[in-house]
């Protein structure tokens, strides 16, 4: 089959590899769509410790079963299906204590290869995080499923109001599935801070009021002089860029919280007001991943019709397009793209 391969930072190659063949439990699938991913770009760009290069590279996709192992039940060759590529191992401590986004092996074993004519899910994942795709579901929205479970584990740790006022930082992909999670539970006024007018203008298109700042202070008095000058309820960080995780405690009103959603760098430090946070109460959680659970209601909003991905996918080329779509990335152009084998 053809696969492209992430050989080092930079550089990609589109090469022939063996297909995979399905052991016990497993299934291979045939991808219909995969989508691009910050995580992915940034592996692209500087390398990720996840993924030891040479490696298979993406993994958000959906496609139909084309071969199926031994003991897979519920599912057959030929069924449309959406999955995420990791799941845990449900004996661990973590995974005891319900906290298996944690789980000590579920990155280890994340499954890499979804810029490929096929991929190959693991016992695992087929019998926890594989489900059947809505017929009326196209298969690039179906592939939202790995970053939007990731988002309802943040937004679950909220439990927001429908009066509070959200601000969003950033105006990307994981900022917009926020905003249409946030909408989808009935919180209405939400608030996203970006820079580019582009992907501004998306975040005005699903329902948000935008500011756009040149800077932080200018941020920080756009943000107050909207919220009446308490600041927003809630705020949600998606740049996953330390000197914004910073700033974001100045966005929040006293007794709010701040979410860290964005990951930064290994190794990263940062450093916040104490006094700001102590005597104003703020509260920061920072979500990783994601549980079973969040995957089964991101797979119910995504069925059900609740959250619509379209606006999020930029456009659709061909696999072997991978590095013109990386491109234009790295130019800020565009939010996601869809890869597919061939175009309609």
């Amino acid at each position: 089959m053809l696969a492209h391969l992430l050989l080092e930072p930079g550089k990609i190659d589109y090469r022939e590899v063996e297909t995979p063949v399905p052991g016990p439990g497993e299934v291979v699938v045939r991808v219909s769509a995969a989508l691009t991913c910050g995580t992915d770009l940034k592996a692209f760009l500087r390398g990720h410790p996840k993924m030891p290069m040479p490696t298979l590279f993406g993994h958000e996709f959906a496609g139909e079963i084309a071969a199926a192992g031994s003991g897979v039940r519920g599912f057959h060759e030929g069924d449309a299906v959406m999955a995420v590529p990791t799941a845990p191992c449900k004996t661990c401590y973590y995974c005891r204590h319900k906290q298996e986004n944690l789980c000590t092996i579920i990155m280890d074993t994340m499954v890499l290869g979804a810029y490929a004519e096929y991929v190959k899910l693991p016992s695992a994942i087929v019998e926890t995080n594989m489900f059947h795709k809505e017929r009326a579901l196209p298969y690039a929205e179906a592939a939202l499923l790995e970053p939007l479970s990731c988002v309802v584990h943040a937004i679950d740790k909220l439990t927001p109001r429908p009066d509070d006022c959200v601000l969003i930082i950033g105006a990307g992909a994981i900022s917009l599935l926020h905003l249409l999670v946030l909408k989808s539970l009935g919180v209405e006024r939400v608030i996203v801070l970006g820079r580019r007018q582009v992907r501004a203008q998306a975040a005005v298109d699903l329902g948000a009021t935008v500011l756009l700042a040149p800077d932080a202070t200018a941020a920080r008095a756009q943000v107050l002089d909207a919220t009446d000058g308490r600041g927003a309820d809630v705020v949600i960080e998606c740049t996953g860029q330390p000197q914004v995780w910073e700033q974001a405690v100045h966005y929040v009103r006293r007794g709010g919280t701040v979410v860290l959603f964005g990951g930064c760098p290994t190794g990263t430090r940062v450093s916040f007001d104490t006094g700001r946070l102590h005597y104003d109460q703020i509260t920061l959680i920072s979500p990783f991943h994601f549980t079973p659970r969040d995957v089964r209601k991101a797979h119910r909003l995504l069925s059900e019709g609740r959250i619509n991905g379209r606006r999020l996918i930029s456009g659709t080329y061909t696999f072997s397009a991978l590095d013109q779509v990386l491109a234009l990335l790295q130019q800020g152009q565009g939010i996601k793209y869809a890869l597919v084998p061939q175009l309609s």
